[in-house]
């Protein structure tokens, strides 16, 4: 079933089923009634990533509350998404932008990793988090990634489990046509690596390459920006062996 893009749509930290009712914490009344100006029997879309999406009345019960009364599923959870997506921090303006592309792509984690390159920083996963749930309201997902804490990519490495091959993009590597190469797995879980602006190091590249449960992708002929080459490579992935195929 198609997302409804007519319908504002209200991320909800609890549980969802019919007559639930909630009240609208603080954040969520300046929304809906300063910025949206909704008003009694005004109707909104609630999602919480777990209960599928469901069509809420509002009702003003004093001028300082909002009850969103749930009255109809509009579309079922759908499976969660498998791909874990492995991103080398970008700075600031552009780590929002590649997190919003990573939800709208289908990512199920999102695991920053520090490289010996990596140009950005994550201060506050809270913040990173919230960006997480605003893109999925915007785009109409219904799953919600999760966000890990930063981990440095060798130790990452260390201890990743055999069974999710790790797909990354490498900058080096002779061909153009990612294709051939991602038309040859046969794995179903998978992780996509997308290093920094600088590339991975030497020392990085050639661990990435001694190990069994790693593959090496081109990008084309063309030099793209890491934002570009992660929503590149997270299309190509997804069109070529994720749950776009």
């Amino acid at each position: 079933m198609r997302a409804n893009f007519r319908m504002q749509r209200l991320f909800v930290d609890a549980p969802l089923s019919s007559a639930a009712a909630l009240e609208a914490n603080a954040d969520q009344f300046n929304y809906l009634a300063n910025v949206l100006r909704m008003e009694d029997g005004g109707e909104i879309l609630l999602f919480n990533g777990r209960d599928g999406e469901w069509k809420a009345t509002l009702s003003f019960p004093t001028r300082k509350r909002i009850l969103m009364t749930a009255i109809e599923e509009t579309r079922p959870q759908p499976a969660p998404c498998d791909l874990h997506y492995l991103f080398a921090p970008l700075k600031v303006g552009r780590l929002d932008y590649l997190v919003q592309k990573a939800v709208e792509m289908g990512a199920g984690l999102l695991q920053p990793v520090m490289t010996q390159h990596v140009q950005g920083k994550i201060t506050n996963l809270d913040k990173l988090r919230a960006n997480v749930v605003e893109a999925a309201e915007q785009c109409g997902v219904l799953g919600i990634p999760d966000v890990a804490e930063p981990v440095r990519l060798l130790d990452l490495l260390d201890r990743w489990p055999r069974e999710r091959r790790i797909i990354y993009c490498d900058e080096g590597d002779a061909g153009q046509n990612p294709l051939p190469v991602l038309s040859a797995i046969k794995e179903r879980h998978l992780a996509l690596l997308v290093g920094p602006e600088g590339g991975f190091s030497e020392e990085e590249r050639a661990r990435l390459r001694s190990l069994d449960f790693v593959t090496a992708i081109p990008l084309g002929p063309r030099i793209l920006r890491a934002d570009t080459a992660a929503v590149a490579a997270l299309a190509v992935v997804q069109a070529a062996i994720g749950d776009w195929a």
